[in-house]
C-alpha cells in the first residue's frame, strides 16, 4: 500500500485528473488547496520579498491530490494518463507525482 501524493500545477485540469484516476482504477482521493513554498515566502515573510518578482505569472496556488494506492500496478497507468492530461510531468510548470 502506497500513499501517491499529486500536485498539479494547472487547476483547470483537475476534472481530467480526477477523470484519469477513475480509468486507471483508483477509486478515492483528497483534494486540497495548497501553495507552494516560494510563493508563501514572498508574501508572508519580507526577507523574502524580491521572490515576488520571480514568481511573477505563476498561479498563487495549487490541488494538491492525495490518494491510497492498494495496488501499485496502478501507479504505472496512471502516470501514463496524467501525462496524456497534463503534459509531460518532467517538464516545468506541469505537476509533481
Amino acid at each position: 500500500m502506497k500513499l501517491l501524493v499529486f500536485v498539479l500545477n494547472k487547476e483547470e485540469l483537475l476534472d481530467d485528473v480526477l477523470a484519469a484516476y477513475v480509468e486507471a482504477g483508483l477509486s478515492g482521493a483528497t483534494v486540497l488547496d495548497s501553495e507552494g513554498m516560494g510563493r508563501y515566502l514572498s508574501y508572508e515573510v519580507p526577507l523574502f520579498a524580491d521572490f515576488k518578482e520571480f514568481m511573477k505569472g505563476n498561479k498563487p496556488y495549487n490541488k494538491t491530490i492525495f490518494s491510497v494506492v492498494r495496488d501499485e500496478s496502478l501507479v504505472p497507468k496512471l502516470q501514463e494518463l496524467l501525462n496524456e492530461v497534463c503534459g509531460n510531468l518532467d517538464d516545468p510548470g506541469t505537476g509533481i507525482l
